[in-house]
């Protein structure tokens, strides 16, 4: 049943040539979009999952053990990795590599298909399954990846600053381009015109001409830089920053071509042009994906319309709430049916074994537990950070270290998540 459904899923979707529309479904900010010139889209998301949509109705790709960064179509594949360190294919999503540290960004060609890891390496992975390859270490994360049009070399950028040049053959580095006095998060290679294209953690968009060396800057003084895309026509560069700002560039004439706040409030993680180039999807902090048409930026509604909790102005909040919004929110429903989160719901909580809620994948290190959930482990979470309460679980690391803001925690919990009460 699960290839029938991926293999439906391949159907050509319904193209929306220059209307507004979103994708909606996931329960957790959007990671990654890869569009597909036969009109599919996947959407990577932070709750743990791969969307793959055929019109509005997606296929759910399921088996990644945490957040979900990256996503790319390879053929008939589709390739994600994320914060489990694994590199993943689908439609079995059965693991084609693995790395040490979260991996960050992907990119493919007609035989390979890279990663960009924190552990400081870039992982070549054949996709005829034959020995991969590791470059580096280059001692500090690896952000971005780009392959060279015949698939022989690979660009690679990440917290150093430096751009890289490798040869896939050797697994060398053959060319320091250039190092930036800050990380560089994005890299996109337009090798047809003769440029590169890099955003980085200072808030600086530039173009690289490969030929001369020269640089154009773009920089709008918004920072960091998280996402770039360019248009299936080359002639647009579309930049997503922190403070959630979409700005397009004419590739042609060198000018900002439109420039608008795509979010309500948080940044904008990833974009993509749709295969004719008619509309820009983007994703960020909301759990849906947003497409506008390029000839009306700015004209429709922005990301994250409606509010999440944990986007709420904190004086509107009791403190417990408060404490819930900024440390679990994201990740955890209050509700019975908790939605695609990238953790369990805490409905009924208190009293229950850890690892216990039916459908959830939960690390081995939770489900083999003697845990069961009251005031005093939820307190012991919070005070120790759950990677030292339960080391090995997938739930991030973080403290309140306020005695009365974990109390307060506590108490808002039992309320909030009683299974007479429905929220």
């Amino acid at each position: 049943m699960r290839a029938l459904a991926f293999a439906l899923a391949f159907c050509p979707l319904p193209l929306w040539a220059a209307e507004f529309f979103t994708l909606k479904g996931h329960g957790g900010p959007i990671m990654d979009i890869a569009a597909a010139a036969d009109g599919r889209i996947a959407t990577a998301s932070f709750d743990n999952s791969v969307g793959l949509w055929n019109g509005h109705n997606p296929n759910w790709l399921e088996g990644h053990e945490a957040a979900v960064n990256a996503v790319v179509f390879n053929g008939t594949a589709v390739y994600s990795a994320g914060d489990d360190f694994t590199l993943r294919r689908w439609p079995d999503g059965e693991v084609v590599g693995r790395h040490q540290g979260k991996i960050v960004g992907i990119a493919a060609s007609k035989m390979h298909v890279a990663t960009a890891s924190w552990d400081g390496t870039i992982g070549v992975w054949p996709v005829d399954g034959s020995e991969p390859r590791m470059l580096g270490p280059i001692g500090s994360g690896v952000n971005a990846v780009a392959f060279t049009a015949d698939g022989t070399q690979l660009y690679s950028a990440g917290a150093d600053g430096a751009l890289r040049l490798w040869d896939l053959a050797s697994g060398t580095e053959t060319n320091r381009v250039l190092k930036h006095g800050f990380g560089i998060n994005e890299l996109i290679l337009n090798e047809a015109d003769g440029w590169i294209a890099y955003g980085a953690v200072d808030g600086v968009t530039r173009i690289l001409d490969l030929s001369t060396g020269e640089e154009r800057d773009f920089t709008l003084e918004r920072r960091p830089i998280l996402a770039l895309a360019l248009s299936p026509d080359r002639s647009q560069l579309a930049v997503g920053d922190g403070e959630g700002f979409i700005m397009v560039i004419d590739t042609r004439t060198w000018n900002i071509a439109r420039d608008f706040r795509a979010t309500l409030r948080g940044p904008v993680w990833a974009l993509a042009y749709s295969p004719d180039g008619e509309n820009i999807h983007a994703g960020g902090i909301d759990d849906a994906m947003y497409s506008w048409p390029v000839s009306a930026l700015g004209e429709h509604q922005q990301m994250a319309k409606v509010e999440q909790s944990f986007l709420k102005d904190p004086g509107e909040m009791e403190n417990g709430e408060r404490q819930f919004a900024r440390k679990c929110s994201i990740c955890h429903a209050l509700t019975h049916d908790g939605g695609r989160r990238a953790g369990p719901t805490l409905h009924g909580v208190f009293g229950r074994p850890a690892g216990t809620v039916p459908g959830y994948l939960y690390s081995d290190t939770l489900k083999n537990s003697d845990i069961v959930w009251n005031d005093d482990s939820i307190n012991a979470l919070f005070d120790l950070g759950p990677d030292h309460y339960i080391p090995g679980s997938k739930m991030p690391m973080q403290r309140i270290t306020a005695a009365q803001d974990r109390a307060d925690l506590v108490d808002f919990l039992r309320r909030a998540t009683s299974q007479e009460e429905e929220r």
